[in-house]
């Protein structure tokens, strides 16, 4: 199959880092505003299928609930039918190379095991039509300010959607539409060799501030997300809490955090909350700054748009997220189990972050493996400061389509050097996720952590 990587815009010029200090990238043109929703989709992805055929033109993504799903249940697979269409392993590695990333490249040869069942390619990427019109308004106006720390002139909608630099790719994962509120549970598992793990569970809620209809850029108060996670097992972590503001610019204002103690009964600011201090009960598998793929402050990384590629990704894990399923069926060593897992042929951003010089992070080099439809971050290869392949992690993307939004249903850290992996967002045992609960800023403030610790 023909790899594809190609400037696929024109007029597009490649920013080789974006490392400029005071330097400002204007909206977009007029004519390249008109092309949202005309040979690009509303949010910027190519609408055209690829010469091959084995991509498909984007028609708007699912559109409305299949058959057969009710509120409140977990998401029915839309493409249960579908077939794999091959089967990628150490044995033919080599025949499909071009379109698989680094990472999946060093999985398959170093693990028999790992197999990669590829599917009909299904661009299933919907958002509301809010999301579209605010993507257009913002388009001419968003811009990034102090060196890429933050944006100004957007609110809403996806604010680079012809992307110009890996920063402003970058933001686009970051302000991708979540919904509007959340709430869940999910487990996180880290996974010996041999197979065994506790689950770590939890609850999480957050406001997209951010997203919110009819939201101002003066009315943001410079807070993208209020974000707040309890801990509920094992026992020993349990009423731990972690509270978060992700703040729109992080010159003016970094991530502001704090922490509940329940052994201590008090509330302490929690300046390591983020970058690559290692994540709660992860067996120092993963960063905070790898929750959701990629989260948190842009600052110590140079980031460079290298292009378009086709290549192998998880997408339409409906299968994944199952409530068929429990964490036993998908845990196995080495890897979760493939038979569960699904992978098709997308078009991704390719943008490679390298560590500035005098930073200080436990990966040197990051490339990230954008989804051209939802902006969520596909894929991420991960190198060591040895310059080594380290890691390599998966986000496996759904469309919850009673929203509609693409998010991630299973992220899975490999770590290659240890032969372990952690998966996170398990929610097979757990209630569904729900969308537009009702939850207000002020729950999300440091006296009210208080309080929620001391029930």
């Amino acid at each position: 199959m023909k790899s594809l990587i190609k400037n696929s815009i024109a007029t597009f010029v490649f920013v080789s880092s974006f490392a400029l200090s005071g330097w400002i990238q204007a909206g977009l043109t007029e004519e390249e505003v008109a092309r949202l929703g005309g040979d690009l989709t509303p949010t910027g992805g190519e609408k055209a299928g690829n010469a091959e055929g084995t991509i498909p033109e984007w028609t708007g993504g699912i559109t409305a609930p299949p058959p057969g799903f009710q509120a409140g249940q977990h998401l029915v697979d839309p493409f249960a039918g579908d077939e794999p269409l091959f089967v990628i392993t150490a044995e033919n590695v080599d025949q499909y190379q071009s379109n698989l990333s680094v990472g999946h490249q060093q999985l398959l040869r170093t693990y028999p095991t790992f197999t990669m069942n590829v599917y009909p390619s299904r661009r299933s990427a919907s958002l509301p039509q809010r999301i579209y019109d605010a993507t257009r308004q913002i388009a001419a106006t968003a811009e990034l300010v102090d060196d890429g720390n933050g944006i100004s002139g957007a609110v809403i909608g996806t604010p680079f959607p012809i992307p110009k630099n890996g920063v402003e790719a970058i933001w686009n994962h970051l302000l991708r539409y979540r919904g509007e509120t959340i709430k869940r549970t999910f487990g996180q598992a880290a996974v010996t060799r041999g197979g065994a793990y506790t689950v770590f569970t939890a609850t999480d809620e957050g406001i997209f501030n951010y997203s919110l209809p009819g939201m101002t850029e003066d009315q943001l108060n410079n807070t993208m997300v209020y974000y707040k996670q309890e801990a509920i097992a094992p026992p020993r972590l349990a009423g731990g809490i972690i509270l978060a503001h992700e703040t729109l610019n992080r010159v003016a204002e970094p991530r502001r955090a704090w922490i509940y103690s329940p052994g201590q009964r008090r509330v302490r600011r929690a300046p390591d909350v983020g970058y690559d201090t290692p994540a709660t009960s992860a067996d120092n598998l993963r960063t905070y700054d790898q929750f959701d793929m990629f989260n948190g402050a842009v600052d110590r990384y140079n980031w460079e748009l290298v292009g378009k590629k086709e290549l192998f990704v998880p997408y339409n894990s409906y299968r994944l997220g199952s409530d068929s399923l429990d964490f036993s069926d998908i845990l196995t060593p080495f890897h979760p189990n493939p038979e569960h897992l699904r992978y098709e042929l997308h078009r991704v951003w390719v943008v490679e972050a390298t560590l500035k010089e005098g930073a200080q992070h436990v990966y040197k080099r990051r490339t990230f493996y954008i989804d051209e439809d939802s902006w969520q971050v596909a894929v991420v290869d991960l190198y060591d400061n040895r310059d080594q392949f380290y890691r390599v992690s998966e986000g496996h993307a759904v469309n919850f389509y009673q929203n509609p939004l693409t998010w991630l249903t299973l992220v899975v850290h490999y770590d290659l050097q240890s032969g372990r992996y952690v998966a996170n967002f398990l929610g097979n045992e757990y209630e569904p996720v729900q969308f537009g609960v009702e939850l207000f800023p002020t729950e999300f403030t440091p006296a009210a952590l208080r309080r929620q610790g001391k029930r």
